[in-house]
């Protein structure tokens, strides 16, 4: 599983550099990004998955300042 770590980059910058990660990896690969929660969360969350990648998981931890994506590329 890769990791990126997007906690305090601005919209649209964290869907861009998650695009370009997603670029690189193999078709059913796992991507865990963790953002901050509000609109970098839901931004990337609806991106991803109109890109036609799975969202295996969207987690907001209330206990913490920033949320997780679990992200599963699609073989193009």
């Amino acid at each position: 599983m890769h990791q990126l770590d997007l906690r305090g980059v601005a919209c649209p910058m964290n869907f861009v550099k998650t695009k370009l990660r997603l670029d690189k990896l193999e078709g059913g690969d796992l991507l865990e990004v963790l953002l901050d929660k509000g609109e970098p969360f839901e931004s990337v969350s609806e991106s991803v998955q109109a890109d036609g990648h799975v969202l295996e998981k969207a987690e907001l931890d209330p206990g913490q300042s920033f949320a997780t994506l679990l992200i599963r590329k699609t073989a193009v």
